[in-house]
């Protein structure tokens, strides 16, 4: 995913803001928010690196997990077409519906 950074061990989603003609880095995965905006992509590991040092310092002071964590766990919602697509592509797959699902996902975030 060529949208995706990592700094200092944490992964940040990018964009660009057409608004204030800015890049705008926003860290996945904490507990709290955690973003930060730069004109340039080296600026923007800069104050990435500062964002994400000052949540983690606040973390510190307030005893709070800086991370999330998941339970492996979610729900989803979709149409009633789309589910019956998914069962009849997993059982080409000869694979459960759930691994199907896994496999999608992990191919989709690669």
């Amino acid at each position: 995913m060529n949208n995706i950074i990592e700094i200092d061990g944490e992964k940040a989603v990018i964009a660009f803001d057409p608004n204030i003609q800015m890049l705008r880095g926003e860290f996945v995965g904490l507990n709290g928010g955690a973003d930060f905006y730069a004109e340039s992509v080296g600026d923007l590991v800069m104050e990435g690196r500062k964002s994400l040092a000052v949540y983690r310092d606040m973390c510190r002071e307030k005893g709070i997990e800086p991370r999330r964590h998941f339970s492996g766990k979610f729900n989803v919602r979709l149409d009633p077409r789309d589910h019956e697509a998914a069962v009849i592509a997993a059982a080409a797959a000869g694979v459960s519906l759930n691994e199907w699902i896994i496999g999608a996902i992990r191919e989709a975030a690669e």
